[in-house]
């Protein structure tokens, strides 16, 4: 079927069932931000491929809602589909809903399939549209009857980490979370999020691509702890452990079952992680308290044993990248290098590294103006050959059995303009500002994205993306509570928190800049006016300075840059041959 096809077909499904609007968001019923092929339904129903966006379907229009990351993307790949691309203003926000408030008249039903939208989008639609009359189905699947061949359930083998890796034991764990459960007065909680998952049980897979997770849900309570999933992805030795530390297995199926049955009075979900169809499989007499995960918080701070491995996960991160970033200079020019043949050298490099495991997500290869859209993938269809002249973006990241990395940089290919030279630079204050910001305990991440985005701000420039987000150990390579955006998320930046740092400019048609290294949140200072917090750099490699116009640095900032160069000299050298060692040291000179 084309896209024009399946989208008929959706709407006949509509049309014979009274719905006006249907929804499919971006989603699992893990609420994941990266999901398994199975629940790639966007891009099934459109062919658009970006991680983060909603189909809104009636019987006259069909829109893609995303973000200013996606415009130029959702514009290529909806042409001829039938769909067309409705611009979000606020990333994340479901406008949709007023545009739907709007355009459809009293007693309208607008449809969702509830395993894919979180209980709390699914509150707000309700709150938002039944006042004005319109009626709300949460049990709709209309592609599964046209999703012909549509994947499987992976079953990828699962494994349990040692205490050594993460630093503390699955017992412990269980024990924190059940004394958060009393602080809550919650008999039971459900854990949906993957992420969470991997956390709680030391348990790493791959049942999504770059995202070291395994499908599964649990039901915690004082006494018990039920994990729902195939187990047969564990060893038989990892099953006895479980079982050893009192978890009962239980088939992934069995969920909703068990759900439904909870004889506790009270239990604790987190509405955005959890998704909306198990929500309404509690008892009615079950009184529901909502709220964030306690794993969310507690895996967000890192302790100091995943704190020691991650620091020597980016050694091994920088000793890749450095010779990536060598085999680059030295072949430009001389051989046939692509976007593709970038994506396909870094993970090359990174592969030889001991403890990598994948990649942490797609990697970002962008030449000239592919730079310019943030979140650009490189598809043979769109790739470019490389020339020994202008910008050159790459974004990528590792997962390691150590630790996960997020790295972007941008490397003059030769002959910059005025321009590229000016912008390169405005970006590298802000993330210099942001990453050695000192801020006193009870600052959110907003504050530090104000901090990162002054340089730009002081030039009439901007992005329209987020300063940072929260990274996992050996994880997900975004991770809640804490993100570093404009959007006033009340969430301190607590000791222990990995987060990236990653100002951008981007000049459409021309070049896109991002220069992003991951901090570690560190003790400061303590005195009269009260504890100060600061961030301990955690990535090591290289910043070009070619582009750099030195005149536009203040002080601080070219001392950093210097002492930064200087450590990243220090730690990768012993990793380095002579030759790569000669190389780094005239790179990293001080300018």
């Amino acid at each position: 079927m084309t896209y024009q096809e399946r989208l008929a077909a959706i709407r006949s499904q509509m049309k014979g069932e009274g719905v006006s609007a249907y929804i499919i968001p971006s989603a699992d019923p893990h609420i994941s931000e990266y999901v398994p092929d199975r629940y790639k339904c966007i891009e099934f129903a459109s062919g658009f491929t970006g991680s983060a966006g909603t189909l809104v379907i009636t019987e006259e229009a069909a829109h893609l809602w995303t973000d200013a990351r996606y415009f130029v993307q959702a514009n290529e790949q909806l042409q001829g589909t039938g769909f067309e691309l409705a611009k979000l203003h606020v990333q994340n926000a479901p406008e949709y809903i007023d545009w739907l408030a709007e355009r459809l008249p009293e007693g309208a039903t607008v449809a969702f399939d509830g395993k894919l939208i979180s209980v709390a989008l699914a509150q707000l639609l309700e709150s938002q549209l039944t006042p004005i009359g319109l009626k709300i189905n949460s049990d709709r699947d209309y592609l599964e009857p046209i999703w012909q061949d549509r994947p499987d359930l992976p079953s990828a083998p699962a494994f349990l980490l040692g205490e050594e890796i993460v630093g503390e034991s699955l017992e412990s764990k269980l024990e924190r979370l059940r004394k958060a459960l009393k602080k809550h007065r919650a008999e039971y909680h459900l854990i949906s999020s993957l992420d969470d998952m991997a956390w709680l049980f030391n348990m790493r897979g791959s049942d999504v691509k770059c995202n070291p997770v395994v499908l599964s849900f649990a039901l915690i309570s004082q006494d018990k702890a039920m994990l729902f999933m195939d187990a047969a992805k564990l060893s038989e030795e990892d099953q006895a452990k479980l079982r050893k530390a009192g978890v009962e297995l239980e088939t992934y199926d069995m969920i909703e079952r068990a759900v439904s049955a909870i004889p506790g009075n009270s239990i604790l979900i987190d509405p955005r992680r959890n998704c909306y169809a198990l929500y309404k499989e509690l008892p009615k007499e079950v009184r529901v308290i909502q709220d964030t995960n306690p794993t969310t918080f507690f895996k967000a701070m890192k302790n100091e044993v995943e704190v020691e491995h991650t620091r020597q996960t980016m050694i091994k991160d920088g000793v890749a990248l450095m010779r990536f970033f060598k085999w680059l200079e030295e072949n430009i020019g001389k051989t046939r290098i692509t976007e593709l043949t970038v994506v396909e050298k870094v993970l090359e490099f990174r592969a030889q590294q001991e403890g990598f495991v994948g990649e942490s997500f797609d990697t970002i290869s962008g030449y000239k103006a592919h730079g310019a859209l943030p979140h650009y993938r490189v598809t043979e269809e769109s790739d470019i050959e490389l020339q020994p002249e202008g910008l050159f973006l790459v974004d990528s990241g590792g997962q390691y059995t150590s630790g996960t990395t997020d790295i972007t940089r941008v490397v003059s290919l030769g002959n910059l303009t005025e321009e590229e030279s000016i912008d390169y630079t405005l970006v590298l204050k802000g993330m210099i500002d942001g990453s050695t910001a000192r801020y006193p305990k009870g600052t959110k991440g907003y504050q530090i994205d104000a901090i990162s985005r002054k340089p730009l701000w002081d030039y009439t420039r901007n992005y329209g993306h987020g300063t940072g987000h929260g990274v996992g150990f050996f994880l997900n390579v975004h991770e809640g509570p804490h993100v570093l955006n404009p959007t006033p998320t009340a969430v301190d930046l607590e000791l222990g928190m990995i987060s990236s740092v990653e100002p951008g400019l981007y000049r459409t048609g021309k070049h896109g800049i991002r220069i992003e290294n991951l901090v570690l949140t560190v003790q400061d200072e303590t005195n009269e006016f009260g504890e100060f917090y600061t961030f301990e750099h955690l990535t090591i490699a290289l910043i070009d300075t070619t582009p750099v116009k030195k005149e536009l640095l203040e002080a601080h900032q070219i001392k950093w840059l210097n002492e930064y160069h200087a450590q990243v000299v220090e730690k990768l050298s012993p990793h380095l041959n002579e030759d790569e060692l000669a190389w780094l040291k005239e790179k990293a000179k001080a300018i």
